[in-house]
């Protein structure tokens, strides 16, 4: 085994106490009492992230036991909304604020945050006795346009059916990226196309499904006994994807995180925190702590890939 080491800089972000506005907590207007390390305040996350922001919330509350953040697991755009409307003050999303969105806010003189926290893989996930592993993000193009309808359309010789694309929410994160990324900002026209209530659901119905796809984050695919994330959920088959026309072994990816970072792997989503907090209470607190040096350890300890860190490469000879 050769081991060399891959570093990027970290760039130290420490929670402090901000100075809070002049006439004080007493003067909020809508009755907020919490700081920056303390109180009790919910929060937005698009339902496709719960895994890794439920590991950042335990070591929070451990390092922080005066404060209490309470995720509320829903769709990116409903997520988004209650932010527009202050009715949350952080939200975890998968896109940075729209220029109208951004400007709404400002217009009512706040002034939105945006941090970057994480890369993503948008993983293609098959039942377990599927073979057919291989795909290029043309042909997911064309199986999310309907033009690819059946597996032999782009597996000649499969006698699996019709393919059944199966998402987590008709308004969550991946079908955004699927429409934006994928298809160009065009909608989905593939009438075989299931929408579940949350990933976990995805995951079940590709299980039991021998002709499905499921398009969901990787960040729900390592197992938790592996430390090196190099393994999937064994109950179903990751899908290794092409760049090119045409994917084969020696050109398709997995979403692994080394292949995230450098940039292999194709689908490839960031995950911000959007910030609406004028008093830099508790949500700029546990924004800032994910994107600090101990919350981006544990994003790299989850498979995903940190914004700042170091990754550790091992070259490995699987032939001894």
């Amino acid at each position: 085994m050769r081991k060399r080491i891959i570093s990027y800089s970290i760039v130290g972000l420490t929670l402090c106490s901000f100075v809070l506005v002049a006439c004080g907590e007493s003067k909020r207007k809508n009755g907020r009492t919490d700081t920056y390390s303390s109180g009790v305040i919910s929060f937005a996350s698009d339902e496709s992230f719960s895994p890794i922001i439920d590991e950042e919330r335990e070591v929070f509350h451990a390092n922080y036991p005066d404060a209490t953040v309470n995720p509320i697991y829903t769709t990116e755009g409903e997520g988004i909304t209650l932010l527009l409307k202050d009715s949350v003050n952080l939200v975890i999303t998968s896109r940075e604020f729209k220029k109208k969105e951004y400007q709404s806010l400002y217009d009512r003189q706040f002034r939105p945050q945006t941090i970057k926290l994480a890369y993503d893989g948008l993983a293609l996930i098959v039942n377990k006795n599927n073979v057919d592993t291989c795909i290029s993000v043309k042909d997911i193009a064309r199986v999310l346009r309907g033009e690819a309808k059946n597996w032999s359309d782009i597996f000649p010789g499969s006698t699996r059916g019709t393919i059944t694309v199966v998402f987590d929410n008709k308004r969550s994160s991946t079908v955004h990226f699927a429409e934006d990324s994928i298809l160009g900002g065009k909608p989905i026209t593939n009438p075989n196309v299931v929408a579940t209530n949350k990933t976990a659901d995805v995951v079940e119905y590709v299980e039991k499904t021998p002709n499905a796809i499921g398009i969901i984050g990787s960040n729900w695919l390592n197992d938790k006994r592996d430390s090196t994330n190099l393994t999937f959920n064994k109950n179903i088959r990751v899908m290794s994807v092409s760049r090119n026309d045409k994917g084969t072994p020696a050109n398709s990816w997995k979403p692994y995180q080394y292949y995230i970072y450098n940039g292999n792997y194709p689908l490839i989503r960031t995950i911000y925190a959007l910030l609406n907090d004028p008093y830099h209470g508790l949500p700029w607190g546990f924004a800032q702590f994910m994107a600090s040096p101990k919350g981006q350890l544990i994003i790299l300890k989850s498979g995903l890939l940190p914004i700042q860190g170091n990754i550790t490469i091992r070259d490995v000879n699987v032939n001894q």
